[in-house]
């Protein structure tokens, strides 16, 4: 039961509402300069909302946004790949903690939040943007579960939206492929490794960190199969080995022209060693076709020395969407396609590779009309029928 009692200050009377909380601590709520102002929160914030078991201690919501976030960070780190764990780190304290670290939860308003959103948005990225607004959502989201707060302030935010990139895909032939491997064999160190890399990664569409954690131990000759259970990022300076994108390893099928050039490659080595290595001895370095001028890497000199442009140089990304594009000419469904790059879904695959599916829709006419033929006898093939006999 709420008690109202009144007080005298500097600017004249006011009112204490004096109230019992669920744990039956005693608290008070002051500040009001009517008694009807002081009723009506007591009737809504005390005893209708204890009643309701929707009560919200308000001493909970004088913790910062900066304590909070330092709960939410620690609580979901562990279950993050440490890229992830690193992004938000830097994304915190770059565009987030300055703003928010010393509010109290229960002053992050609407309002503030959209102003501080539309400034972000106004000199960032939609992408940088969105990932400093997921931070603080996080937070929020905490504090109500927590019942420190008892609206969503961030509810009817307005964010920006990520471009929809026209990517340009290249899609190498297996001709090309195979000469562009052919052709890396001819740098000045590794030559072999490198060649046997561009096939791995044009035929079985792995990710370049999944190549670069690929070990001796992982390539199953006699079942003609790669496992990939592990992946290389690189955070900062620094290389850490974890598990694959999906979270989950698979099994890749091995065409021969990569089991070959595989088997030259891990000759001698042990089980645990990586199949891929840098002249230095470490795991190797993401190549990339960006920055041409002063590029003089092994892989895009390859490329320059087969008379590639600028602008049609596949990066090593497009060699895994070479892959898929060899599996699906030759014949691969979505499902299969799927376990092969480790897509969470084949929904997905379908997503990022619809341009290969778009012939299927022609096959799909053409087998139709075969089993037309064979079931039937009808021949299909014939000319389609004159203009004159078809109604308007």
């Amino acid at each position: 039961m709420a008690v109202i009692k009144q007080y005298k200050t500097a600017k004249g009377i006011r009112y204490r509402v004096r109230y019992m909380k669920p744990d039956h601590t005693e608290t008070s709520k002051r500040g009001f300069k009517r008694k009807r102002d002081a009723e009506l929160w007591a009737s809504s914030h005390v005893t209708v909302a204890i009643a309701n078991d929707d009560y919200i201690d308000p001493g909970k919501g004088k913790v910062t946004v900066g304590q909070l976030y330092e709960a939410w960070y620690a609580g979901h780190r562990s279950l993050w790949k440490p890229s992830m764990a690193h992004t938000t780190e830097v994304s915190w304290r770059t565009h987030v903690k300055d703003t928010w670290q010393n509010v109290p939860i229960k002053n992050v308003t609407r309002s503030n939040v959209q102003r501080w959103i539309s400034g972000l948005a106004g000199e960032r990225s939609a992408s940088t943007t969105l990932k400093a607004y997921g931070i603080l959502k996080g937070v929020v989201d905490d504090a109500l579960k927590d019942r420190r707060i008892s609206r969503d302030p961030l509810e009817g935010i307005k964010l920006p939206r990520k471009p929809k990139r026209k990517s340009r895909r290249v899609y190498l032939t297996i001709p090309q492929l195979i000469a562009f491997a052919d052709e890396c064999r001819n740098a000045q160190e590794r030559g072999e490794e490198r060649r046997a890399l561009i096939l791995l990664l044009g035929f079985c569409g792995l990710r370049w960190g999944e190549a670069a954690a690929l070990r001796v131990g992982d390539v199953d000759f006699l079942k003609h199969r790669i496992e990939v259970v592990g992946n290389v990022v690189r955070i900062g300076s620094n290389e850490i080995e974890g598990t694959p994108k999906s979270g989950q390893g698979r099994s890749v099928p091995m065409p021969r022209i990569v089991e070959s050039a595989l088997l030259e490659v891990c000759a001698g080595k042990a089980e645990n060693d990586h199949v891929f290595l840098d002249p230095s001895g470490h795991t190797i370095k993401p190549q990339s076709v960006a920055d041409l001028k002063g590029n003089r890497t092994w892989y895009v000199s390859a490329l320059r020395r087969l008379g590639y442009l600028p602008e049609d140089m596949p990066s090593p990304h497009d060699l895994r969407h070479t892959a898929a594009s060899i599996a699906v000419h030759a014949g691969a469904n979505v499902k299969a396609l799927q376990r092969m790059l480790g897509h969470a879904s084949a929904a997905m695959t379908l997503d990022v590779y619809a341009d290969l599916f778009d012939s299927d829709l022609d096959d799909v006419a053409r087998m139709i009309d075969a089993g037309v033929e064979v079931e039937t006898g009808i021949k299909t093939g014939q000319k389609p029928a004159k203009k004159s006999l078809i109604k308007k």
